[in-house]
């Protein structure tokens, strides 16, 4: 059995880790909220964006008419590589967070029968598939719980860039939907080359008007949609990462306190017993010197 002294330090520890799990409990949650209205604030945009630019190419004639070349993001091609865009955490203590959107993704690489290439966001995303022989194009780090537009837009033209050059043929990002601090969902969306909504194809649009004209509006509108995306995904991921690190911090906390409670008792008990050992010890001495003077 331990000593009481080995009990007490112990305790002193997990009251130490206790108060280091609640203060970070504490600032996720602080920061969640501010994520949660990023993300909704991000994703009606993200979606109008998406609708307008599928809409367009939608049409045969506006598609026809443009240079390829100078609208590389519109391009479909054959399919022989498809890339992955991957999204996760730079830092642990997120509960599962990481795990579950790259169990996500290796899911959705191993039903792929294409080759696979991976662009990734965030720390842990990178040390995943770089040790297991994956073939990383990119990675980027350092941002994952507080994401800027600038963030997004360097991931935008990466992704861009890498696409033009026929590095892959078809851009899927994996990312994980926000609910709620207890509900993250990861999910993969296909956002390169853009294509239009299926009850369209084949449909005229004529509904888009460009001015001054559509090789200028759609060299804005095609960067800014996949900018606008990641961004969307960015500040999602966030908002879950966030949700899940508060949670697992409140977890953490209330068994660093269970834990206090068990070892207070240990630590009680054992001092009793140290008490008990010398009070007999004292008794017997006492008794051992009165048969020595009779």
């Amino acid at each position: 059995m331990a000593t009481a002294r080995e009990i007490r330090s112990r305790m002193k520890s997990v009251g130490n880790i206790g108060k280091i799990t609640k203060a970070m409990k504490m600032v996720a949650a602080a920061r969640l909220r501010r994520a949660q209205e990023r993300a909704a604030a991000s994703r009606p945009y993200a979606i109008k964006i998406k609708e307008v630019l599928s809409n367009i190419v939608s049409d045969p004639s506006v598609l026809s008419g443009l240079n390829v070349k100078q609208h590389p993001l519109l391009q479909k091609r054959e399919v022989k590589k498809v890339g992955y865009l991957v999204i996760a955490s730079d830092k642990g203590l997120a509960g599962a967070y990481s795990s579950n959107a790259l169990k996500k993704a290796v899911a959705e690489i191993a039903e792929c029968e294409d080759e696979v290439v991976v662009i990734t966001s965030g720390r842990r995303a990178k040390d995943f598939f770089t040790s297991r022989g994956y073939k990383v194009l990119s990675y980027h780090m350092g941002f994952s719980d507080r994401p800027t537009y600038n963030d997004a837009a360097t991931i935008a033209q990466d992704a861009a860039k890498k696409f033009a050059d026929e590095n892959f043929d078809e851009l899927r990002i994996v990312y994980t939907v926000f609910k709620s601090a207890l509900s993250q969902t990861p999910t993969v969306d296909f956002i390169l080359p853009v294509e239009p909504p299926a009850d369209a194809v084949g449909k005229a649009g004529g509904s888009f008007i460009f001015e001054p004209g559509q090789d200028e509006a759609l060299s804005v509108l095609a960067p800014k949609y996949l900018e606008t995306v990641i961004y969307s995904a960015l500040v999602q991921s966030a908002a879950s990462e966030l949700g899940s690190r508060m949670t697992a911090m409140s977890s953490a906390t209330d068994n660093a306190g269970k834990l206090g409670a068990k070892l207070l008792l240990g630590y009680n008990k054992a001092r009793q017993a140290g008490i008990t050992r010398e009070l007999t010890e004292i008794c017997g001495g006492v008794e051992a010197l009165k048969q020595a003077q009779e």
